[in-house]
């Protein structure tokens, strides 16, 4: 069984307006120096990452324990922590301290300035570049619907954009960011990332924005795609279908199959889908260019991913979770119904304050009972 590890961005705001607050760096001041909380783009919000898990059993546990752990430093500053992909508030976030960070504004400009966005990205180990690589060839069609079941940003700037993740739409701004080609082997992504970097327009590797790429700190691949999930259940949920789909990827690959060449455009496509509906909404079929109702298409990629989990004993799991999230919906759905009943987008802030940060103990329990 592979390892699989997440990292997790929040939101830094106000407990009582719900309005982000700028303590990110205050935050990490006074974090310990295990690495758990680390400060991110703008001070208004903050990263956390888990330690690498084999049983999701106890990766659901060091999830909440993350999430309450910045709760918590957010608290000791005066904030909260919330899991929202965007500000549902108006907000011109600050830069946080640093010559990178400096670079990138002064490179990218109104991009830079503009971007306040919380993502989750799923670490899944692999055995080397090749195999990674070759993970990241057979993956492209499936990532799309991952970026549906986690949509939690449908506000910006005090606005109900239309979108279900308008995080993905802000982030597509960047120009390293969204699908990749196929790339054939580990010799062909290095080269490729080369020459983009050549261009000077990413600052580094760490802005090779692909929706999945290859880890440079780790010996996994990264599925970036996803926004941050409200829900600690939906986001255990999205790493056990990475962990699924990068072991399946990486059988096919060792039995000679050959990756689907589905085009670069059809793939930005799917994912503008995605963004724009969620689950609320048809999405491109990951085996076809024909669009299909949201069930249909998680089916699809359960019984693509079935034989993995069934030797991992995960299926009743994973059903039990996919079916949670297909009733009722994302993070998206619960922050449009929560504006719906108050008419207040700070309530909406607080509901995901508390949404956040739920007990650990009943989280997985209750989907194999």
């Amino acid at each position: 069984m592979r390892t699989v590890g997440i990292e997790e961005e929040y939101l830094l705001v106000d407990g009582d307006t719900g309005v982000p607050l700028p303590v990110g760096p205050v935050i990490c001041a006074s974090a310990p120096a295990d690495g758990q909380l680390t400060a991110e783009f703008k001070q208004e919000q903050i990263e956390s990452g888990t330690r690498v898990h084999l049983a999701l059993d106890t990766l659901a546990a060091d999830l909440i324990a993350c999430r309450a752990l910045a709760d918590s430093a957010a608290s000791a500053a005066g904030a909260r922590a919330a899991a929202l992909a965007t500000s549902p508030l108006p907000c011109l976030p600050t830069l946080t301290e640093g010559s990178r960070f400096a670079g990138m504004e002064q490179r990218f400009a109104q991009i830079a300035r503009e971007q306040l966005t919380c993502g989750c990205h799923v670490h899944v180990g692999v055995e080397s570049d090749e195999e990674g690589v070759a993970v990241l060839d057979r993956i492209r069609s499936w990532l799309p619907l991952l970026a549906a079941l986690s949509a939690n940003s449908p506000f910006w700037n005090g606005m109900d954009t239309g979108f279900a993740s308008y995080r993905s739409q802000v982030w597509s701004r960047w120009p390293m960011a969204g699908p990749y080609p196929v790339f054939g082997s580990a010799g062909n992504y290095h080269r490729l990332v080369g020459d983009l970097l050549a261009t000077q327009v990413p600052m580094d590797h760490g802005q090779i924005y692909f929706d999945a790429r290859l880890s440079r700190s780790h010996p996994t691949v990264e599925v970036r795609i996803a926004d941050v999930c409200l829900y600690p259940d939906d986001a255990v949920l999205l790493a056990a279908l990475v962990r699924a789909l990068v072991e399946t990827a990486a059988r096919e690959w060792r039995s000679g199959a050959q990756p689907r060449e589905v085009p670069e455009s059809l793939l930005r496509l799917a994912a503008w889908r995605a963004g724009r509906f969620g689950l609320d909404g048809e999405l491109v079929d990951p085996l076809g260019a024909a669009i299909a109702d949201n069930s249909t298409v998680a089916k699809t990629l359960l019984e693509y991913v079935r034989p993995v989990l069934e030797e991992q004993g995960e299926v009743a799991l994973v059903e039990s979770l996919g079916r949670q999230v297909l009733g009722r919906g994302t993070g998206s759905r619960r922050q449009r119904a929560v504006f719906a009943r108050t008419g207040s987008l700070g309530a909406v802030v607080s509901d995901a304050v508390r949404l956040s940060n739920v007990s650990a103990a009943p989280l997985l329990e209750r989907h194999r009972t």
